[in-house]
This record gives C-alpha cells, structure tokens and sequence, in this order.
C-alpha cells in the first residue's frame, strides 16, 4: 500500500470517527440536564479531530506555486 493510501485510509477513519462524535454530542445535548464536563471533552476531542483532518487533506493536496 502507499503512502497516500494510507493516508486516505486514515482520513476516512478520522471522518467517520468525527461525524460518530457529531452524532453523540447531538443526542447528549438532547437529553436535559447533560454533563457538562464531557460535553466540553466530546467537543474538545471534535475539534483535534478536525485538525488532524485538515492536515491530512492537505497532505494528499499538490503544493501550488503561483
């Protein structure tokens, strides 16, 4: 397998794993009263998932020199 591959592999995980924490922190914060806490670690775990998404993507992407 290579590199970008593995890499695109990578990302679909990262995705699918981000929107399965979209989906979760959608149902917590239906459900009233909702623990704080781990809603703030859900969001924070959203957030770094995103970040290694966008780095990814920009990894598969070819530099451009303009």
């Amino acid at each position: 397998m290579s590199e970008q591959q593995a890499t695109r592999q990578k990302l679909s995980g990262l995705r699918q794993e981000h929107r399965d924490l979209d989906d979760v922190i959608n149902r917590i914060a239906e459900e009233a009263p909702y623990d704080q806490l781990q809603m703030q670690r859900l969001k924070k775990r959203k957030l770094a998932l995103k970040d290694q998404i966008i780095r990814l993507e920009s990894q598969l992407l070819p530099d451009i020199i303009a």
